[in-house]
């Protein structure tokens, strides 16, 4: 192996790591602050609850994609991956309060919420990883 290959494999993975462990305790958080058991619906095949947190999922690394390519640091990769993690977190709160009957509406697997849901949380990451270009 390149001794000049080495910098570069040990950077992906420092962010590879990172992003995992950002992404595992963003996935503990959101399950904890929610106040349905996402993984619990879903193991029971509730699609509404799905989109839903598959849409926070995806929102959420995208800004850790945006972070890793527009960031030097692994520290400020951090940084940036904990603030979209509570920004993610915020947004859902917020959307709960907005449409006051989603955590019923998940429980009762109305796909049509949960892709409202899941929607929000994407758009929240899309916008959250464009404000880091």
């Amino acid at each position: 192996m390149s001794t000049a290959f080495l910098p570069a494999l040990l950077a992906y993975l420092s962010y590879l790591g990172s992003g995992a462990l950002l992404l595992a305790l963003f996935t503990v958080l959101y399950c904890r602050v929610t106040p349905l058991d996402e993984m619990q619906l879903i193991r029971q095949h509730n699609q509404a609850a799905a989109l839903s947190f598959g849409g926070a999922l995806i929102g959420f690394s995208l800004t850790l994609a945006s972070s890793a390519w527009h960031l030097n640091t692994v520290e400020k990769f951090l940084l940036w991956g904990a603030l979209a993690l509570l920004v993610q977190i915020a947004v859902h709160m917020l959307l709960s309060r907005w449409v006051r009957d989603l955590q019923q509406a998940l429980l009762d697997n109305n796909t049509a919420m949960g892709l409202l849901a899941g929607s929000v949380q994407l758009a929240a990451g899309v916008l959250n990883a464009g404000s880091l270009s």
